[in-house]
């Protein structure tokens, strides 16, 4: 079983109505300080991103924040964090996010936090990491989601070798314990042409 010192986890920076996503936000936060594992996100201190930061730091845990520089000079940046890390593009925020971390949790969020999902699932397939990549699906939040990637997987456009890289679950316990056991496929980068 793996463990971890950090994990990044995605979600979105804006606050939704439903109390739901702020609880699971903060009670994340809580969860992940009080394992010893320390939190890898955006960098943000508004909406469930700066909910998620305050909540793990409260509870005495580790938060690096990986931010761009255009969204430090709009003021959102948290200065409160163990570490800040200004970062000049997005593009460098997600390989910063990758090598600090051990995995990454995928909280509920909006396109930047779909975007980082993929990434991470799409450099998976590649081989460019072995780390799980875990989904917390909140209230059925991503059941939509997870219905398209199982989609994906019955049409042919996920390999079989790569259709248990996305790890959901809808309790974080869960999720960490199967991250904790998941066992790295084979990359395309191992494959051959024939097998593609």
């Amino acid at each position: 079983m793996k463990t971890f010192n950090r994990l990044a986890v995605y979600c979105g920076s804006a606050t939704p109505a439903d109390p739901i996503f702020v609880e699971t936000a903060r009670a994340v936060g809580v969860a992940l300080a009080e394992r010893g594992i320390g939190v890898v996100y955006g960098g943000g201190k508004a909406g469930l991103m700066g909910i998620l930061a305050d909540a793990a730091m409260g509870a005495g845990g580790e938060v690096i924040g990986v931010i761009p520089e255009a969204l430090v000079n709009t003021e959102v940046a948290h200065r409160g964090l163990t570490e800040l890390h200004v970062v000049p593009d997005m593009h460098a925020r997600k390989a910063l996010f990758t090598t600090l971390s051990d995995g990454f949790v995928t909280l509920p969020g909006g396109v930047g936090t779909m975007d980082e999902l993929w990434e991470a699932i799409s450099w998976a397939q590649l081989g460019y990491h072995d780390k799980p990549v875990g989904l917390l699906n909140v209230g059925g939040f991503y059941d939509q989601l997870i219905a398209f990637n199982d989609h994906m997987i019955n049409t042919g456009f996920i390999r079989p070798a790569h259709a248990g890289i996305l790890i959901a679950r809808e309790s974080l316990s869960e999720l960490i314990d199967a991250m904790a056991g998941y066992q790295p496929h084979e990359p395309i980068f191992a494959m051959s042409l024939d097998r593609l």
